[in-house]
Order: C-alpha cells, then structure tokens, then sequence
C-alpha cells in the first residue's frame, strides 16, 4: 500500500476545485490509482471549499480525510484541516491570513501567499489555487522547471499570472520539503472520469439523441458535459424553464422515435412526478437521471444523501412497470447508463438510473478499459412493427404475449396514437372496464417479462464473496466507501450491492432470505435497511448510518465494521 493525501480548502473562487483536479490528472499521470471528492457550499464567492485527492497503486475507492500534505489558502481553512493531517503530514497556511498556529515549525508551514499574489499575479484570487499545486508538486520531488511545465500544461490561460506566482511560491518553500514524499509509479497513466461524465458517456453508447434538463446540482455537469462535446458526440441538449417542461418534452419527443434522456435531482423529480406516470400509461422509453442530495425541500444543494431510495422507486400514481438501478462507480455508471438506454426501448417504460453526488461529482481512476468491458454488454433492441404502411392496421398498444407492443414512428401513413387516457390497442380513449382491464393486465405481462429478462443480466454486485460471518448489504456510492474501508483496514468481508432496485433481482439474492446482515447507507431512517426487510425479510444485526450531507470516510467507517465483523 502506497496511500497518500493532498487536501487543499479555501473559499469558493480561488480555484481550489480546479487544483484538485489537477493533482488527480498528476497522480494518473504517474500510473497510479486516483480518487477526488470536492466539498463546496452552495456559494459562488466565499465560504470554504476543500478538495481531497487520494491516491495509491492500488484502486482506490473513496477519499482519505487524513492529509499528508495540506494547504490552506485562508484562516478557516487552517482552523478546519489542521485536525485532518496524516501522521507524517505537512501543512500548509496562508501566513498573511493566519496569524496564530499551534503545530511544531515542522508540521506547519506559512508562505506569504496573499503577499506573493499581489506582487507575482496582480492579486487575481483565481490563481490562488496554483500554490497548491506548486507545493503539491514540489513535495513530490518536481524541479523547478517541471513545475513550471505542469503549470503551463494545466493551466494554459493566463501564463503570465500562474507562472511567475508558482515560481514565488516554489523559492518560498524549506530546502527540506523538495521531495520529502517518494512516490511509486504504475506502469502507464490511468484514465479518470467524474461519475457524471461518465453517465454522460454511458448514455452516448447507449445512442441517446437528445438530453434535457434544467441545471439541478448534483446533476447540472452532465448537461454541461454532453452541451460541451456537443458537436463531437451528436447529442443535442435543450435546457428548458423548468423540470415539468424538461420531461414533456422529452416524452413528446420520445414520440417521434428519438432517444431521450433527462437529469435532475429529488426536488426536480418530484416536478416529474406526472410525467412520469403519463410515460408509464403512453408506454414512453424515456432514462431519467436522478442525483440525490440531502432533503426535504432545498435541503443541503451541494451535498450527498441516499434520501430519495424508496421515493425513486414508488415514483408515479398508478401502476404500471419501470426500472430503477443505481450505480456504486463511475464504471459501472458508464455501462448502466447505457444498460438502461437500451432496457427503456426495449420495454417501452421509464427507467431510472439513481445516484448520489459522492458519485456525480467525485473523479475517479477507471480500472478497466472501456472498450473491452462495453463489448460484451447485452444491448437489445426495440420491437418494431414489421407491417406495410400503406396496408393493415397499426396497433400502438397491441396487446401481446409478452407486453410490449411495436413501435411504430412517423411518417407514416398509419395512425400512431399515444394516449394517456385509459386506452384500447388502437390507443383510442376507452372507459369500458374489459378494455381497461386488458391494458392493465398487458403492462402486468410486461413486468413480468423485464424480470425474466434482468435474470440473465448482471443485477447484483458480490464482493468477498462467502468472507465473514455476517454479509455487508449498501448499495449505490456508499459501496465505494464501504470498500475501502475494508481495503485499508485488510479485511475480507462479503459485500452484497444490488445494482438494480425495481426490478428487485429476488432471484440472485433469495439465498440471503432471514438472514443477519450490516447495512450500510446514507439516511437518517434507515430506507434501504427497511426495503431490504420488504423484499428479503432480513434481519438488520447493525444498520450504520450517516446523514450530514458528508459521504462516509473510510477509517471512520471502518472502524465501526471491524467492532460488528470481529
């Protein structure tokens, strides 16, 4: 194990985000294994704002809240990081905004930072980020001139700021810290990708055409991302006025034979809640993204929770089938999300791919290649009608043995009627009782062929499979903390995550059925722990919860475990 932590806080406009983002590229760059979780509040100026990078040559599945080299750009930042330094940890602290430092010379460091900005980089707060990199860097063993490279390379605007204030910042520094941390290398660079990014990806190789939303934090940077490579991936993006517009129009488009995909987080799905039950009764294959943050209401914008588990899937008035799963890495979002893309199509109903900013927003090494693993993805496709257009009667909701009628787009000389009044296979409006009965009972048919189709997918996650006594049940990007917090602590536990939640994928999990089990989730109530009780009648020996807005942190996390496991 070669762990290490770079924490960087200041407040919001310093460019401390930017600066974690460039120490993941630094560290995968050196062939090792990367994790970025960024802390921020729900200003555009001020406040503070922290980003952790956590890397290993090993995976690494979660951030480490224990830094060895810390910079602190402002006095709030020093007061709330100091506690967050590792044993062989160094902190570093704006001298010019921290005055009184209670750490031994060799624990803390004061550089003029502000002093420097004003004399090197004409005060831009902007620039403030790069010192963090500079020392970042230079702790790592970087010349001088190598960090001028990374600087140009990672900051290409304004040159004639960052360079001459990396440089200031460089010369400030003890002779002794100029590569005081010695890290080993992997064999060849490593991509890295946001959860968000890669659900944008993940719905391209699914082949969505169009992606709408309307900008809903943890959500906001998959329309910003597909918005931005616009051009090179061929997917349009639409931001209209609001979340109930966001998913009318998608479902009017849907019509038309365009695949759709839409974003948001709880408050926008609760808009949703309509449309989604007007795309479960016109039969509309439509991919909802939804990233959850804390609520109820505004609740905490720019935080984590798993809040909206049973909300997600009981979503809608009415009955009628539709999928929910939820990713615990941005790999297995990339593959989900265009799972899903497919499985909507292919069922003509809403899916639903749940996530949690932890996920959305955090940056992560990939550990596979994603052309091999997407290969062998089951892609089915949509049932389309086979008719003459011009002869015979097109039926939308034909009722079928299996449920799902063919598809059938304009232009075309048969009448295509979606409806959302109760219909008949013609979709003409029906309130007679035999005809409302046949359409419930061919959407039930429906349901019951997505269940026998999910059997021969890859629905549940088992890590450390058979290990322990007493199976660790989470699911979505808890996992990732669950994970490494065994990874670190060098336990094997079983480690039991359903990938999909609606269908509940009974079939691979009945073996656990009565059973003693840890759950592990972010909520205050416990609503895994409860759904898990509803589908498998488990008994919960421990439920560890956490309910701050915070994802959990590894060591703390794993210290709980090992009082339950051992």
């Amino acid at each position: 194990m070669d762990l290490f932590t770079f924490i960087i806080g200041g407040k919001a406009g310093e460019g401390v985000k930017r600066a974690g983002t460039v120490a993941s590229r630094l560290f995968s760059s050196m062939g090792r294994y990367t994790f970025q979780m960024d802390d921020y509040q729900s200003l555009i100026r001020g406040g503070h704002n922290f980003s952790v990078v956590s890397s290993d040559l090993e995976e690494v599945f979660s951030h480490h809240l224990s830094g060895d080299i810390v910079v602190a750009l402002d006095r709030r930042s020093y007061l709330l990081q100091e506690d967050h330094l590792s044993d062989r940890g160094v902190i570093f602290y704006n001298s010019d905004e921290v005055k009184e430092v209670d750490l031994p010379d060799d624990r803390a460091v004061g550089i003029p930072m502000t002093k420097l900005l004003r004399e090197h980089a004409k005060g831009s707060s902007l620039v403030l980020g790069v010192a963090g990199v500079t020392i970042l860097a230079a702790g790592i063993g970087f010349t001088l001139e190598e960090v001028e490279e990374l600087i140009k390379r990672e900051y290409p605007r304004g040159a004639e700021l960052n360079i001459p204030f990396a440089k200031a910042v460089y010369k400030s520094l003890p002779e002794g810290f100029i590569g005081r941390f010695k890290l080993k290398k992997g064999k060849e660079p490593k991509p890295l990708l946001t959860g968000n990014e890669a659900i944008a990806l993940g719905l391209y190789l699914g082949g969505v055409d169009l992606y709408i939303a309307y900008p809903m934090t943890p959500s906001t940077s998959i329309l910003h991302f597909l918005a931005r490579y616009s051009d090179k991936l061929g997917v349009k993006t639409v931001q209209p006025e609001n979340e109930i517009a966001v998913i009318n129009m998608g479902i009017g488009a849907v019509m038309t034979g365009t695949k759709v995909a839409v974003g948001t987080s709880g408050g926008g799905f609760a808009l949703m809640a309509e449309a989604f039950s007007l795309a479960g009764m016109v039969e509309a294959p439509i991919v909802v993204v939804v990233s959850s943050r804390p609520g109820p209401s505004t609740g905490v914008p720019t935080y984590t929770a798993q809040g909206d588990l049973l909300f997600v899937i009981y979503q809608g008035h009415g009955e009628f089938p539709r999928i929910v799963a939820s990713p615990h890495s941005p790999e297995e979002a990339l593959k989900l999300s265009a799972q899903l893309m497919s499985l909507a199509w292919k069922f003509q109903t809403p899916a639903v791919l749940l996530t949690e900013k932890h996920l959305s927003e955090s940056r992560k090494t990939l550990s596979f290649k994603v052309e091999t693993e997407l290969q062998d993805l089951p892609y089915p496709q949509p049932k389309l009608w086979k008719g003459d257009k011009n002869e015979g009667t097109y039926k939308r909701y034909e009722a079928t043995d299996d449920g799902i009628s063919p598809l059938l787009f304009p232009p075309s000389p048969q009448m295509i009627k979606w409806n959302s009044y109760e219909h008949d296979e013609m979709g003409i409006t029906t309130e007679d009782p035999r005809e409302i009965a046949k359409m419930q009972e061919k959407r039930y048919r429906k349901q019951g062929t997505l269940e026998r189709t999910l059997r021969e997918y890859h629905t549940v996650n088992f890590f450390h499979r058979g290990k322990g006594r007493v199976p660790i049940f989470t699911y979505g990007s808890t996992t990732m903390s669950v994970l490494e917090s065994l990874r670190i602590n060098r336990l094997e536990n079983e480690v039991v995550q359903p990938i999909y939640l609606e269908p509940f994928p009974y079939w691979e999990l009945e073996s656990y059925e009565g059973r003693e089990v840890i759950v592990v989730e972010e909520s205050s109530t416990g609503l895994f722990a409860r759904y898990l009780r509803d589908k498998l009648r488990v008994k919960p020996l421990r439920v560890i919860k956490r309910y701050d807005g915070r994802p959990f942190e590894p060591s703390t996390l794993g210290k709980e475990l090992m009082e339950i496991i051992k």
